[in-house]
């Protein structure tokens, strides 16, 4: 890895979104719930912002591929925690939330070490899976702010749509690596 990759935009953006992760987390144990969700938005808008300088300024690294998504699932995971921690976000959501994410990164690795396998790009249903994440945290942290029902309905919504998103993603993920690994010739075809 070249410092020439690391001192690229997107990726100085990523690792500013990782540091203002203990800052949301200390905001937000500290009850200053204003400024945990401004500093959540703040890492929000840098990640949208990372992946668009990426492709804009042609700046696509391999750190990046694997910075960015270790950043969002840090940022997401933690915030669950915390939340639930903090009664905020019901546990049986960061429960399904932490038992998806675990579950792919110890597969990921051992396909990666067993059969060298390195293509585990996001589905649909994963990336849907990530806005219910961030739609449930973001409403979570304006509920604080902002008690209002329209917000608790957001927020109940898009928790609901967490735990459906996250258990499909799940379920198509191990359909794309047993896909994946037929192609690279690692699982036999089922004869009936």
């Amino acid at each position: 890895m070249s410092l020439r990759q690391i001192l690229t935009a997107p990726n100085q953006l990523t690792l500013l979104r990782m540091i203002f992760l203990p800052f949301i987390v200390i905001n937000l144990v500290k009850h200053d719930y204003k400024w945990a969700l401004a500093l959540f938005v703040l890492a929000g808008l840098s990640d949208g912002l990372d992946g668009l300088l990426a492709r804009t300024l042609h700046q696509q690294t391999v750190l990046g591929q694997y910075l960015d998504p270790i950043a969002d699932k840090l940022l997401m995971s933690t915030m669950f925690l915390v939340l639930s921690i903090e009664r905020q976000i019901p546990w049986k959501y960061t429960i399904v939330v932490f038992s998806r994410d675990i579950s792919i990164l110890i597969i990921s690795g051992v396909l990666f070490m067993i059969v060298g396998l390195r293509d585990f790009r996001p589905s649909i249903f994963g990336k849907a899976n990530t806005a219910a994440q961030i739609g449930a945290i973001f409403f979570a942290l304006l509920l604080l702010v902002a008690p209002l029902r329209w917000v608790w309905i957001a927020r109940t919504t898009f928790l609901r749509a967490t735990f459906l998103f996250t258990v499909v993603s799940a379920v198509h993920y191990a359909f794309l690596v047993q896909h994946r690994l037929r192609q690279h010739g690692h699982v036999p075809e089922l004869k009936s």
